[in-house]
């Protein structure tokens, strides 16, 4: 017995050091492993799985390791897994390169879409601390104060879907490159507790990716040095217990045979991922621009949070008129807007290339068209005349996509994302 206190008193002692730890100190890569009891790793390990009393271990893992996360395939969206809190909770929220804020569902919550997992619960959790209304990084949302002198945030996606609640610091949780958790602490997000607008039941959340303050990306570059990550997205189609990846760190850089860069063009405040489209090839022919709408730098953004590719009407009319000529079965009738062909399995349709500046991009038929419904396939662009131009997650599938804010660039590596 007095061995079990001394291994209970033992692990509390570290666990407050490590709850006190500053985030500067991860800056080297340093992991630590959190372990249930039950674990057969675990010095409390019992061989027929009793869950009670339960209790967790940490124990330091000296070698260097770089975070990454699963992301799965949601009905046209990305979730990425992370973990909230402590004790930790498992958050699933939307990937999305087009917006800057990082937020949960959190309980209480009013006005709130359903949500099938439950929601977190900060009141629960050791390691959450809410910022106040006077603090710096309440700045970024306009120092909206609440009754309670907390830092309230109103955040408004463009498909009008909106988040409220309280802006805050929580201890979050990644695998690693060596399958190890890496814990991270004082990681801003937003603790929602009023959201609505086009979420399904899974979505627990977003997680802002853009180049903005307060984005998961740039609070891991103070981590790891640099403002940096990678993606690799499976398929839309594809079995949904398959998963890819985001890294960050070293394990971001996409390197080797097939890499092709382009800049990352600034748009004044804007944080997105502006790069530039030159035209688009059907195979061999290439469709070139007629309208001055689109020859302009920046002219395109890469966006994970949005599935179809939006190109202007007029390009897109054309597009479609070269992908017909090329396509030798013939197009669904009656559908204004979606070019459609009945195929039992994915068109044997032509590559597609997509020349941005100084890089050029293949998306083969299994980026280009998506399965409708049963025995339907449908081209995975659409046009618009709206003047928001954007390369979807449908088309970023099966590419390992590097995004380095520091030196302005984005990579790009024909990838099978799903044995990345």
């Amino acid at each position: 017995m007095a061995n079990i206190l001394c291994f209970h008193l033992l692990f509390f002692v570290l666990y407050m050091f490590l709850s006190q730890t500053p985030i500067e100190s991860y800056s080297t890569g340093l992991s630590f492993k959190l372990i249930h009891k039950n674990s057969p790793n675990s010095p409390f390990y019992k061989s027929d799985n009793s869950h009670k009393n339960k209790f967790h271990s940490f124990y330091q893992v000296p070698k260097k390791s770089h975070p990454y996360t699963r992301v799965t395939s949601n009905n046209g969206d990305y979730l990425m897994k992370l973990t909230l809190g402590t004790p930790p909770v498992d958050i699933y929220g939307l990937v999305d390169t087009g917006s800057a804020l990082v937020w949960a569902q959190c309980a209480p919550c009013w006005r709130c879409y359903r949500q099938k997992n439950p929601m977190f619960k900060p009141l629960r959790s050791k390691t959450y601390s809410p910022i106040p209304c006077d603090s710096e990084q309440c700045s970024f949302f306009g120092n909206s104060c609440s009754p309670e002198n907390l830092c309230a945030y109103s955040y408004r996606y463009a498909d009008s879907s909106v988040t409220n609640g309280v802006l805050s610091k929580e201890t979050i949780t990644f695998s690693s490159s060596n399958d190890e958790p890496v814990v991270i602490g004082d990681i801003i997000f937003g603790c929602g507790h009023s959201n609505s607008g086009t979420f399904n039941e899974n979505d627990m959340g977003i997680i802002g990716m853009d180049g903005g303050p307060l984005s998961l990306v740039s609070q891991m570059g103070k981590i790891y040095g640099r403002k940096r990550f990678s993606q690799c997205l499976v398929p839309f189609h594809t079995d949904t217990h398959i998963s890819g990846t985001i890294s960050f760190g070293e394990d971001s850089d996409v390197s080797g045979e097939g890499v092709v860069t382009t800049p990352l063009v600034s748009a004044g405040s804007r944080t997105s991922y502006l790069v530039t489209l030159e035209g688009i090839s059907v195979g061999h022919t290439f469709v070139p621009f007629n309208s001055p709408e689109m020859l302009f730098k920046g002219n395109i953004m890469i966006d994970s949070g949005t599935p179809s590719t939006y190109l202007p009407q007029e390009f897109y009319d054309r597009l479609v008129e070269e992908l017909k000529t090329q396509i030798s079965l013939v197009p669904i009738e009656g559908l204004r807007t979606l070019l459609c062909y009945r195929s039992e399995t994915n068109l044997e349709g032509p590559i597609l290339t997509v020349h941005f500046e100084g890089a050029d991009v293949q998306l083969m038929p299994i980026q280009n068209f998506i399965p409708r419904k049963e025995g339907v396939f449908c081209f995975a662009m659409a046009g618009t005349t709206d003047g928001m131009y954007i390369f979807g997650n449908f088309a970023q599938s099966n590419i390992l996509i590097g995004f380095d804010l520091d030196r302005k660039i984005v990579s790009f590596k024909p990838t099978d994302c799903t044995n990345h």
